[in-house]
């Protein structure tokens, strides 16, 4: 049901697109990678054609039953092995160190301080690692364009304490993160490689049809948003922004 929703979405496929080339452009082909918030292991098959080795955990028993359905029909034996683990619980994760640490599409806006996840790192990357998190930040410009139509979605990032959410019939928390909160969460061992906004005046992840009705309109956003994305300011907004840092322990 989750995969499916991604058949047919332009934008959806496009921002995929996006986060696997800045992966690719830190972790090299041949790396191990943790994927947190994997859920039906999409991105891990992804990775894994693309040449990494993909130690995929998600705390959710459907996720990883789907994940290992997945593992045995494509035969990935050896290069992507899921494990059912929570992101606050890393200390369970059954491999590493790892090359890279993942995680994609919003999975860690789930937790109310990132620290709870972030403890954990040390142990799991090797000096010189890479981490790559896609985050959903307070500002979202093709939200906020909805004020005059619906003021409550247009202004849920903005409010303490995050906001209830509803994917597929389950409910969870959500809360907002800017760049400057992650990179505080990380501490100083990690150095900030490259920041990119995501989707900041295309679409959100959410809206499959924008791109069907109108593709011409589509296109020339898209093109708007590839030259915007990195600049300053704009790489810290939009429905995501996409942070690569590097672990450089002390004393290294």
């Amino acid at each position: 049901m989750y995969d499916a929703f991604g058949q047919d979405h332009a934008n959806l496929q496009r921002m995929r697109q996006k986060v696997y080339s800045q992966v690719a452009r830190w972790t090299p082909a041949g790396s191990h990678i943790l994927e947190m918030n994997a859920g039906t292991g999409l991105d891990a098959v992804a990775l894994v054609e693309r040449g990494y080795r993909v130690h995929a955990t998600d705390i959710a028993p459907g996720m990883v039953t789907e994940m290992e359905r997945k593992h045995e029909e494509l035969k990935l034996h050896g290069r992507f092995t899921p494990q059912l683990c929570s992101f606050t619980e890393l200390d369970r994760v059954e491999a590493g160190p790892f090359d890279a640490v993942f995680s994609n599409f919003g999975g860690l806006n789930c937790v109310a301080d990132l620290t709870a996840v972030t403890r954990h790192l040390p142990r799991l990357l090797k000096p010189g690692g890479v981490l790559t998190w896609v985050i959903m930040p307070p500002i979202c410009p093709w939200e906020l364009a909805l004020l005059p139509r619906d003021w409550r979605v247009a202004t849920r990032r903005l409010r303490r304490g995050g906001v209830v959410a509803n994917v597929e019939g389950v409910q969870f928390q959500t809360f907002y993160f800017t760049p400057g909160q992650v990179q505080k969460a990380l501490g100083p061992a990690f150095q900030t490689l490259e920041l990119c906004g995501l989707s900041v005046v295309t679409p959100t992840a959410d809206n499959d049809r924008f791109a069907r009705r109108h593709p011409r309109l589509f296109g020339w956003l898209v093109r708007l948003d590839d030259w915007l994305c990195r600049r300053l300011l704009f790489n810290r907004i939009g429905d995501f922004f996409i942070l690569s840092a590097r672990y450089e322990p002390k004393g290294r």
